[in-house]
């Protein structure tokens, strides 16, 4: 993939790409932030708005309300029309297609009458161990916690009253996709968190849907039938038509009734896809890291491995090719939560600062450390880690007596931590032979060079590139997903991406020395010591960490 300088697009050309109803709309609602983002047929942004969200334990499970996925979509699009007619002069009526796209994975179901039976449980809760060892005994494929159909599982399990009223099961951006369209379709890249693919098709794998009934015995659904299969949506891959925008669903994303009904919508994606997209990183052997409350890791695969390993999902790119995932629960959250405490001090002293401008400064410092073992060592396990067989989180800042408490080195410590698990997750990916000669990586962190993508690299022990649309992120692939809807023009989604869009996109890369590399073993090593303690101490005290 070319990677030189992209001329910017002129205002007057942008403001008719508007007008004319040419421009493509993306939107993701992602972990803390719902983001819109506005681009011509070439990828350009024209316009963005977001609005920020975070998740909340009800008791029982992590989870958002309903409620607040149309507010923050409502006033994220809101923001993007008004950023337009600012900027530009022109607020927008209509788009040649849209696409959404949000945190995969969690558990949605709806019954006949299409109302919630429970609370979204999201991707991050961790109770579906019984159901997810046990399906993954019957299926042979790795089933992880966070899964669609673990999630089921446990409610089949657990005898939750529910379960037998399931007609419709989701994602989150199977959900609102629906609500928009009326079309009960997901993304195969999306689908394969929900349900396993079948290896070399588009669908549901049919033996493990027999599988599943067998396993849910007791699962009675509406209309006779006991079979999951019917409560799953269809599946679509990048470019095939998801639907039109409905005029209910033109009103439920702009209330002002501006927005016209009628734009075509591309099949939804999880979050994993649009970074695959947002990244070029849709062919065999190439993979790409995507840097946000959770951390993950996406290889795009010749063939599937053989074994099958707790820390490595079997999920698919946009347009059905197998992928390797390493995902953990703790990315950038506790990092991000440790910005905004700092962020507070300078408020309370009488200073302004942006987050943005605060994340550089903390970063920067954090670089400024000698490439040791002299920092405190942060846990950042804000949830359970399934990566390191840790159900619950308990994050910690540790420090030898003697060892300085200095604003780098605890900055460093946290910078370190955003990769660990990630590390040895991808340790163990390295042992059953899938690797790739560089991982191409996003999210908001890399905005500060030589900072994320450096402790990146010395993680890895791989070179990581960081293309200039990375702080972008998930929307503005989702609206790269709605381009290809409209000019693939029989070309994969890989060709078209090198052609069309990333042709000439800036990048910055950076490669880890041997020294680096041994430097971040032991830190690693130290790391898991400290999980170790956790898990040990949660052991001695379960009930304090139901």
């Amino acid at each position: 993939m070319s990677m030189g300088s992209r001329p910017m697009i002129d205002a007057e050309t942008a403001a008719r790409a508007i007008a004319a109803g040419e421009a493509r709309l993306g939107i993701e609602l992602g972990s803390t932030r719902i983001k819109a983002c506005l681009t011509d047929a070439a990828g350009q942004v024209l316009a963005a708005g977001t609005h920020e969200w975070s998740t909340t334990f009800n008791g029982t499970h992590w989870t958002y309300d309903l409620t607040e996925v149309w507010g923050g979509v409502q006033r994220a699009y809101a923001e993007l029309v008004a950023a337009a007619k600012r900027s530009l002069g022109v607020a927008p009526k209509t788009f040649a297609a849209l696409g959404v796209s949000a945190m995969m994975h969690g558990y949605l179901v709806f019954d006949e009458a299409d109302e919630l039976l429970v609370p979204f449980r999201t991707w991050r809760n961790t109770n579906t161990g019984g159901a997810a060892a046990l399906l993954t005994e019957r299926f042979g494929v790795n089933v992880p916690l966070r899964w669609s159909i673990a999630h089921l599982g446990q409610a089949v399990l657990d005898d939750e009253p529910h379960v037998p009223r399931v007609a419709f099961m989701t994602t989150l951006a199977g959900y609102v996709h629906w609500r928009l369209s009326g079309e009960r379709v997901l993304g195969i890249g999306d689908a394969s968190g929900l349900f396993p693919i079948a290896e070399g098709s588009r669908e549901f794998d049919p033996r493990m849907i027999r599988e599943f009934d067998e396993f849910s015995a007791s699962l009675r659904l509406p209309g006779g039938r006991a079979s999951v299969e019917r409560v799953l949506p269809r599946v679509l891959l990048a470019g095939e038509a998801g639907g039109n925008l409905t005029d209910f669903g033109a009103k439920l994303l702009d209330p002002s009734g501006e927005l016209a009904a009628g734009i075509p919508l591309c099949p939804p994606e999880g979050d994993a896809g649009t970074g695959m997209v947002a990244t070029g990183a849709v062919r065999p052997r190439t993979g790409n890291v995507s840097v946000g409350t959770s951390v993950f890791a996406m290889i795009v695969l010749e063939h599937r491995p053989t074994e099958v390993r707790a820390e490595i999902d079997l999920v698919a790119t946009p347009d059905g090719a197998d992928v390797a995932m390493v995902h953990c629960n703790n990315g950038a959250s506790e990092l991000s939560d440790w910005v905004k405490l700092f962020v507070r001090f300078a408020q309370a002293a009488g200073w302004e600062v942006e987050p943005d401008r605060a994340f550089a400064v903390l970063l920067s410092e954090a670089m400024s450390v000698p490439n040791d073992l002299s920092r405190p060592l942060a846990l950042n396990l804000v949830a359970g880690e399934p990566v390191l067989n840790l159900t619950d989180g308990l994050p910690l800042l540790l420090r030898r007596p003697g060892t300085p408490l200095s604003l780098a080195g605890t900055t460093r410590a946290q910078l370190d931590a955003v990769f660990a698990a990630l590390a040895v997750g991808m340790r163990s990916l390295a042992k059953q032979g899938i690797s790739v000669d560089h991982l191409v990586a996003h999210g908001g962190v890399f905005r500060t060079p030589g900072a994320a993508e450096t402790v990146l690299a010395q993680a890895l022990d791989t070179e990581i590139v960081v293309p200039n649309t990375a702080p972008e992120g998930g929307a503005w692939g989702m609206a790269l997903l709605a381009s290809y809807l409209l000019d693939g023009r029989g070309r994969s989604l890989a060709d078209y991406l090198d052609d069309v869009v990333l042709q000439e996109g800036g990048h910055r890369s950076v490669v880890a020395s041997h020294e680096q590399v041994a430097a971040y073993d032991e830190y690693l090593n130290r790391y898991q010591r400290g999980v170790d303690a956790i898990l040990m101490l949660q052991n001695s005290h379960k009930e304090n960490f139901s």
